[in-house]
């Protein structure tokens, strides 16, 4: 019984671990459209990324990551800082 009760919790937990996020990452830098269609291919380059969406207003990069993949927030930050932008803050969200 505790076997099957580990067992279930287990898989319990895999699973939450295994559905899409997003991440919502601010970035400075952000000023035209040119910007936005580097970010949006740097980031559709990676194999972790389902879609990704440039806000330039709001200096937003939102990320949806496919499930079972994950996209860690020293990877974002690299790519971003990579391609000449500031990030200030990364959020996600399940």
């Amino acid at each position: 019984m505790r076997k099957i009760l580990f067992t279930a919790a287990l898989l319990i937990t895999l699973a939450g671990a295994a559905q899409a996020e997003t991440i919502k990452a601010t970035v400075n830098g952000l000023v035209c459209s040119f910007c936005a269609t580097g970010i949006e291919k740097t980031f559709k380059a990676q194999p972790a990324v389902a879609n990704v969406k440039v806000d330039l207003e709001n200096k937003l990069v939102t990320i949806d990551t496919k499930s079972l993949q994950g996209l860690d927030d020293a990877t974002i930050t690299k790519l971003l800082t990579d391609a000449g932008y500031t990030v200030t803050d990364i959020k996600r969200e399940k």
